[in-house]
């Protein structure tokens, strides 16, 4: 999945940036409110990990500008100072989580799974269709009650289809979903992944389906 993460200081977002990759993320970064501002605008994330004291724009104003735009996508807010007062009205304007400066990297990894499974609508940490599970704290699957040997891209093209509940993404959807800012994308790059994830299901009760006008779905073959 892809997260937004928002940081001027450079040490710490590169230990951010370095953490969250590391948890199977894929991250793109940010170091001022303004730039935050134009690439919510016109990219899709999963998360937004957002520092308030941020140059040009601070996080609030961002956060703002979000909401106002009905940008439901989870936020969590960074702040060094974590007054009640600067908290209320973070929440107020649609923050979802805070974490208060310093802080651990396990709790920051921690509270993002939790807001990743609830902008999905998934409050366990199990997800199932048919014999395949996703566990999102170790970001992995088990299909016929067996470890699914997946590439780190086959993992976050997979990772999407499961979290979509039975809907339907198309090919540019998804490929916004998974690359980041930074990377370059062929444009037949979902079609191979897709036919590798094929391969891997073909023998269980799990397929991928390719629905004319709409793109694919995870779903579970009628015995």
């Amino acid at each position: 999945m892809r997260v937004l993460l928002v940081e001027d200081n450079p040490i710490l977002s590169r230990s951010l940036t370095d953490a969250l990759t590391s948890a199977k993320l894929t991250v793109d970064c940010m170091h001022d409110g303004e730039s935050a501002d134009h690439v919510l605008r016109t990219q899709d994330y999963a998360l937004v990990i957002l520092d308030i004291g941020l140059p040009k724009l601070d996080g609030l104003e961002v956060l703002r500008r979000l909401r106002a735009r009905r940008n439901v996508v989870p936020v969590l807010m960074l702040t060094a100072h974590g007054s009640v007062e600067e908290r209320v009205r973070g929440l107020d304007l649609g923050a979802d989580d805070y974490l208060a400066k310093p802080f651990a990297l396990t709790e920051l990894e921690a509270r993002a799974r939790a807001l990743l499974r609830r902008g999905h609508g998934q409050e366990a940490s199990l997800a199932q269709c048919g014999t395949l599970i996703y566990d999102s704290v170790d970001r992995g699957f088990t299909l016929d009650g067996e470890p699914l040997a997946l590439t780190p891209r086959e993992r976050s093209v997979l990772e999407v289809l499961m979290l979509r509940n039975g809907r339907a993404i198309n090919k540019e959807t998804l490929s916004e979903k998974i690359f980041g800012l930074d990377e370059s994308v062929n444009a037949d790059a979902i079609e191979i992944y897709v036919h590798r994830l094929r391969k891997k299901l073909e023998r269980s009760s799990v397929g991928i389906v390719t629905l004319r006008g709409l793109g694919y779905l995870l779903e579970a073959r009628t015995p």
